[in-house]
């Protein structure tokens, strides 16, 4: 088992590499660079830059030379803990995202919380009592749920909460803490905050789970062992949780390495919508004007966490079925 994890871990690093290598060839693909967006936007607003400016500028972002130096330059400093400037800002990368990474790990976190704990019992219920009328319910609020995009949602959940609760569930912090340093009165202000939040950015993943745990359970309700456990005279309740839920979890527990980050990418619009001051309106705001470090740090992250999703999916897949944890061994 530990030469696995160990195997593991190196697998993790080599793709952490290939991620940056892709986010930063990536970034390069359209035409143009930082300056063009730059000198674009100054036309925009009435501004001239003129040819040796924008050389100038060039050299000074380091954007004049070849792609693969402004690579190795950049791996370079994010060896040493830094990921370049955000040009557009001015100012270091890590200062930029600052904040917005712990908040979107924080919003992450509690959608797939919010995911598990209503998908999970759900599905078990909609499988166990198939065809019941809960079973119809449940099945015609998942369909809704995938129906619903997330941005429609957060639409009218804001309505609705103004119209008839006089409240404004935009952003993650009240208005007098939104600035504020952080204290134990900002920290309970983000915890009221965040249900709602979790459940605009959670219930597309919810109703998709749903599916996915009912499924995989009635197709291991149809097996002999079970009917073998009940013939020995085991409680209904026994039989179900004891192997086939273990079993069903199986596919259930693997999506965790692409639910991470697909809350991050997937929830942009939501996170513009509900003034959400995480890193998607950033990395959309970044591509746009061809911010290569702040685009490139920002597709990394999100990389690193498919990467450590993965690895906690590998490692709860061990612990949820013996027989690959055999296997492994």
């Amino acid at each position: 088992m530990l030469a696995y994890i160990v195997r593991r871990l190196i697998l993790a690093i080599l793709t952490i590499w290939a991620i940056t290598v892709i986010s930063f060839v990536i970034i390069q693909l359209p035409p143009g660079d930082y300056v063009t967006s730059y000198i674009a936007s100054m036309s925009a607003s009435g501004s001239a830059v003129s040819e040796a400016e924008a050389d100038a500028l060039r050299e000074q972002l380091g954007l004049n030379q070849p792609v693969y130096i402004q690579y190795f330059k950049w791996m370079g400093l994010i060896l040493h803990g830094n990921f370049g400037m955000a040009m557009e800002w001015a100012r270091p990368v890590r200062d930029v995202i600052g904040d917005r990474l712990t908040l979107t790990i924080v919003v992450s976190l509690a959608a797939v919380i919010f995911t598990w704990a209503l998908a999970l019992p759900i599905g078990i219920y909609s499988a166990v009592k198939r065809y019941s009328v809960g079973d119809y319910v449940a099945t015609f609020i998942g369909f809704i749920g995938l129906a619903i995009p997330g941005f429609m949602l957060a639409l009218i959940v804001m309505y609705i909460s103004f119209k008839y609760f006089n409240a404004n569930i935009g952003g993650l912090f009240s208005a007098e803490f939104a600035d504020a340093p952080w204290s134990w009165a900002k920290f309970v202000d983000l915890l009221k905050h965040l249900p709602i939040v979790a459940i605009v950015l959670g219930i597309g993943g919810t109703a998709q789970m749903i599916r996915i745990m009912r499924s995989n359970l009635l197709d291991e309700l149809r097996k002999p062992y079970v009917m073998t456990a009940r013939a020995r005279g085991l409680s209904e309740m026994r039989v179900i949780l004891k192997y086939p839920v273990r079993v069903a979890l199986n596919p259930f527990v693997s999506t965790i390495g692409y639910l991470f980050p697909y809350i991050v990418s997937g929830s942009i619009i939501v996170s513009m919508v509900l003034s959400l001051p995480t890193v998607g309106p950033l990395l959309l705001k970044a591509l746009i004007a061809q911010d290569m470090f702040l685009a490139g740090t920002i597709i990394l992250m999100l990389g690193v966490m498919t990467v450590i999703g993965t690895f906690i999916s590998d490692l709860l897949l061990m612990w949820v079925d013996p027989r690959i944890r055999l296997g492994r061994q």
